[in-house]
């Protein structure tokens, strides 16, 4: 299915994305160089700072320093309203440090983000609404994250485009802390080169240098551009652009998802000549740091190797297509797993059939694009059975299971026959249970479909 197709049938990334509809190209560089004088009052616009708070408000999120909600900040905005557009406008307002907040990654570690107040956040969103389609006639064809009508299963679909070329060896560009070793100076040399309003380029580097509180301490943030804010993917878009376009111009492809870059090559020896190439401007030019132990070369239909926002590429007979990488796949049926225990506590099973369908339906919205018929299938013959063996336990007892399985229609002897059966995984999968608790009475009581799903989607190919 094209990408660019899905709207109606795939769910789109996550709000982060959204955040920036609504950006409109504007023809000449030189009028939007030219346009620039009334930026901050652009920025300041009732209307587009009304919007900013709707969209700070539908992100959600936990406050910052100041310990102010998004619902408190309301009122707080009306009442203070011309004080801080004062404050702002003649160069006296002051960000406050962000929260930091660590979560860990799935593959070890943590990522460090940096929370703003709400209200910083509404002005972050204000600038970034005014900024974006200023900047985005200029990034890459070839850029998908944190991009209006952008997303991820369009970058997995550009590196198929480009392996159908003939592009079969893939370098895979691992940055080291990407978001928190961004060079202020050079990022704010790239921004005023757009961006002539002189208030708004301050404005923009008080939130970079405002710093971070840690364990009750603020510290001084000398570089980088914490994850947090609405303003940082895009600054962090404008900053690897630089990379984008040198490769352009070089005429090697290059296909990023905001730190998540693949360059692609027709043979090996080219590859590890861009592996090289790539690491020298990255880290001569743009001062970012490459982490070499996961930086390499790799085929682009290497089941093990290649990995690309969770996605992997595979050849067959009908050319290339889009799989879902096998440590993803791993990863959801954990979930799965997790879901459908009754270590979890008791929970009717309705209950678990909910909580099991939201998840396929998030998961199913991001990788619903890949060729995956026969492991859905699989799927769906596991946790049914998985369902059903949560079932049996729920009746506990032999004399609660012989009277169920009376009532599903099971004659008496061999209600009682199973009803002392041990090994719960065993009597999940046997004729007993499969006979009585039906598929067609696990849909009934709220069981989803995970190849019915999968197979709805790709209708609207």
């Amino acid at each position: 299915m094209k990408a660019e197709n899905r709207d109606s049938c795939l769910q789109r990334d996550s709000a982060e994305h959204e955040e920036y509809a609504g950006a409109r190209s504007i023809d000449s560089r030189e009028s939007r160089k030219a346009d620039g004088a009334d930026l901050l009052e652009r920025i300041l616009d009732r209307e587009n700072l009304n919007r900013a708070y709707k969209r700070v408000k539908a992100n959600k999120g936990a406050p910052g320093i100041d310990g102010m909600t998004i619902e408190e900040a309301l009122p707080w905005l009306r009442e203070n309203r011309e004080t801080l557009l004062e404050s702002i406008r003649n160069g006296k307002y002051k960000p406050q440090p962000v929260r930091r907040k660590e979560i860990p990654k799935p593959d070890g570690g943590v990522r460090k983000l940096g929370i703003p107040t709400v209200v910083d956040r509404v002005i972050q969103q204000a600038i970034a609404q005014q900024l974006t389609p200023i900047y985005e006639p200029l990034f890459s064809d070839d850029s998908f994250g944190y991009r209006p009508k952008r997303s991820a299963q369009m970058a997995i679909q550009r590196v198929k485009e480009y392996a159908e070329k003939g592009y079969t060896r893939a370098v895979l560009i691992d940055l080291s802390k990407y978001f928190d070793t961004l060079n202020h100076e050079l990022l704010m040399n790239m921004v005023r080169e757009q961006v002539k309003d002189k208030r708004v380029t301050e404005l923009i580097k008080k939130y970079l240098k405002s710093g971070v509180m840690e364990n009750g301490l603020v510290i001084k943030t000398r570089e980088g551009s914490p994850q947090g804010g609405p303003l940082s993917p895009l600054l962090a878009n404008i900053y690897l652009d630089r990379f984008d376009q040198e490769m352009k111009r070089r005429g090697v492809p290059v296909v990023r998802y905001a730190d998540d870059i693949v360059v692609l090559a027709r043979s090996e020896r080219a590859a590890e000549r861009l592996l090289e190439t790539s690491r020298r401007y990255l880290e001569g030019k743009l001062k970012l740091k490459l982490n070499m132990e996961k930086s390499r070369t790799v085929s682009v239909v290497s089941a093990r190797n290649f990995k690309f926002l969770g996605f992997a590429l595979g050849k067959g007979r009908n050319g290339y297509f889009i799989r879902v990488h096998a440590k993803s796949v791993k990863k959801a049926r954990q979930k799965l797993k997790v879901l459908t225990s009754r270590s979890q506590g008791y929970r009717n099973v309705r209950m678990v059939m909910e909580r099991v369908k939201v998840y396929i339906r998030g998961w199913l919205g991001y990788f619903g694009i890949a060729s995956m018929k026969t492991t859905m299938q699989e799927w769906d013959k596991w946790l049914r059975r998985r369902l059903r063996m949560y079932i049996w336990k729920q009746w506990k007892v032999p004399k609660a299971r012989i009277r169920n399985l009376m009532k599903l229609g099971v004659p008496e002897y061999n209600a009682h026959r199973w009803g002392y059966v041990k090994g719960y995984w065993r009597v999940a999968g046997s004729p007993v249970l499969t006979s009585s608790i039906t598929n067609k009475r696990l849909a009934q009581a709220g069981y989803y479909s995970i190849s019915s799903r999968y197979e709805s989607l790709h209708l609207c190919d």
